[in-house]
Parts: C-alpha cells; sequence; structure tokens
C-alpha cells in the first residue's frame, strides 16, 4: 500500500501597527499560499499592535504553541510582520530549529523548508552574529576613548562626575560623629564605595 503522508499544520502570524489598517491582505495570501502546499491551518494568530510594543499577546500565544509542538510551520507575511529585529528574528527562528519547526516569510520568499532557505537562514544568522560583535567592538571602543580624554583632562573619575562638594561635606559630618560607612552611605542614598572614596575614614 502506498504510504499515506501527514498534512502539516500550519500557523499564521497576522500583524498590522495600527487599528486604522487591517489583516485582510495578509490573511487572503497566506491562506492561499498554505492551501496550494496542501497544509492545514491550524490558527491564525492576528493583532493590532506596533511592532516595537513589548507587549504582543498573540505572539506569545505563538510561541506557547510552538513549544507544545501544535503545528509544523509559522507562516508570515513579512519579516518585520514578526519581528522587531534581526536578533530577534535570528534567534526565534533558532528557537524553532530546535522545536522542528519550519519558519516561511511569504513575501521575502524565505522557507526553511527548502535547501535555499535553510542557506539564506545560516547567512542571516551570521550577519546578526557579526552585527552584534560589531556593537560591542564600538561600544568598547566608545568607553576607551572616554577615559583616555579624561585622564588628558586630569579627571580619573572614568566617566562619572565628581561628587558635589556640599555632599563630600555631609559624608564626612557623618563620618566624623562615628556613624558607620555602612549608615553614612543609607543616610545619603550612596553606595559605601562613595563613602570610602570621599570620607576621611579614620
Amino acid at each position: 500500500m502506498p504510504e499515506i503522508l501527514e498534512t502539516k499544520k500550519v500557523a499564521l502570524y497576522l500583524r498590522v501597527s495600527t487599528e486604522e489598517q487591517d489583516t485582510i491582505m495578509q490573511r487572503m495570501e497566506l491562506s492561499e499560499y498554505a492551501t496550494k502546499r496542501n497544509w492545514e491551518i491550524y490558527d491564525i494568530y492576528e493583532e493590532k499592535v506596533s511592532g516595537n510594543s513589548k507587549s504582543r499577546p498573540e505572539l506569545d500565544r505563538l510561541a506557547n504553541d510552538a513549544k507544545k509542538r501544535k503545528f509544523d510551520i509559522i507562516l508570515v507575511w513579512k519579516f518585520d510582520r514578526f519581528a522587531r529585529s534581526l536578533k530577534m528574528l535570528v534567534d526565534s527562528l533558532e528557537q524553532f530549529k530546535e522545536l522542528g519547526i519550519d519558519f516561511i516569510s511569504y513575501r521575502e520568499n524565505i522557507d526553511t523548508t527548502t535547501s535555499m532557505g535553510k542557506l539564506i537562514f545560516h547567512i542571516n544568522s551570521a550577519y546578526a552574529e557579526f552585527e552584534r560583535e560589531l556593537i560591542q567592538d564600538r561600544v568598547k571602543a566608545g568607553i576607551k576613548a572616554k577615559r583616555q580624554k579624561l585622564r588628558k583632562l586630569g579627571d580619573n573619575s572614568w566617566g562619572r562626575r565628581p561628587l558635589e562638594r556640599i555632599k563630600i561635606v555631609e559624608i564626612n559630618k557623618l563620618l566624623q560623629q562615628g556613624i558607620s560607612v555602612r549608615k553614612v552611605a543609607k543616610e545619603l542614598n550612596m553606595s559605601t564605595r562613595t563613602v570610602w572614596k570621599y570620607g576621611k575614614v579614620n
């Protein structure tokens, strides 16, 4: 007897940024695409919210259902409908990969069910890692340059502003009263390190 192939289940994720917009076109194109590939639509996750919003309930529901392996494929209209950044996209796709779930972006024609789609995904992953390293290098270089500039100006505070004179007087006044460094720090709402730095502790 011929082998009966199980129909794959696909989850559709639709998103628009404002209430004035609608997801009709996304829903129509993604539904037609799923039908052409003989996939069963498990559920449609739809929301109207900015991509930068921290609260995206439907995306959270999609992620939870993915962990429970309720579907085999996630289908989105475009990358930016799903992820707010390349890092978020790559991290999410890595998680889906571990769960055995494929990911397809309809407009970008990225499909991890195909060899070419997997290749492009790996290229994007490498680029995201490269971008993270560049950002880290720029931050480190910026801090180093700022420290060197401050040293030339005779400021060894490593970018922190020197404590105000009145605060230094308060620190030493309390210390001279026999109050401990820890209690002085708590009283003036500062770290014990600052008290040690500016106070004349016997």
